[in-house]
């Protein structure tokens, strides 16, 4: 249930904000009106506003795929209770972690802006891959499944070449430090995990 909430809250939010420029320009993430203007909730409102349909739907599909196993395994690990609580504690505080780098990179920068549950939904795919690493992933076009443990490493190395391009529109730092989050959150919560990690990764 958790994971269909920030669905329905993303995409409420989002299409609302879609026709109101007004309304996400004051949500988006914005470095510079941070760190001098000390406008402290864009480092979380950016997550619920996207920019377009494309955007908001392979955001919120990769959340509801792996965010469901993250939710499950959470419930397992941690009660029925602390579970579910612990899974939206990581994502929210994945919000503000994924944007750090950017956040002291862009600091001095007025025209820089990021949008987008990127950085969050990298957390989730991380800490899915962490509870099934050996679970099939498709990336664009290939419709061949690249095995979670294989993905994971190609992913942080893309993410690490593009930010340092820095060619794109793509948040491409915030998708690294999400994922490593990802990784990190649960094992902090729960060192043990790892023993899970390496029994699931020899398909037991």
């Amino acid at each position: 249930m958790v994971t269909l909430t920030l669905i329905i809250v993303t995409a409420i939010i989002s299409i609302f904000c879609f026709s109101r420029p007004n309304v996400f320009n004051r949500l988006k993430f914005s470095a510079y009106d941070v760190w001098h203007q000390r406008q402290w909730h864009r480092m979380l409102s950016y997550a619920v506003v996207h920019g377009g349909w494309g955007h908001l739907v392979f955001n919120m599909i990769t959340l509801y795929c792996f965010g469901r196993i993250v939710e499950r395994y959470f419930g397992a690990a941690f009660g029925a209770t602390s579970g579910p609580v612990l899974y939206l504690v990581m994502y929210v505080t994945a919000i503000a972690v994924s944007t750090v780098g950017d956040l002291v990179k862009f600091r001095n920068d007025p025209y820089y802006s990021a949008v987008g549950a990127s950085g969050a939904v990298s957390a989730i795919l991380f800490a899915s891959i962490l509870f099934e690493p050996r679970m099939g992933i498709y990336i664009y076009l290939i419709p061949i499944p690249v095995p979670a443990f294989i993905f994971a490493p190609i992913y942080l190395v893309y993410c690490i070449i593009m930010a340092r391009k820095n060619v794109d529109n793509i948040g491409h730092s915030a998708h690294f430090w999400g994922a490593v989050y990802g990784l990190l959150f649960p094992l902090l919560l729960r060192p043990d995990i790892i023993t899970h990690f390496f029994l699931r990764l020899q398909g037991e």
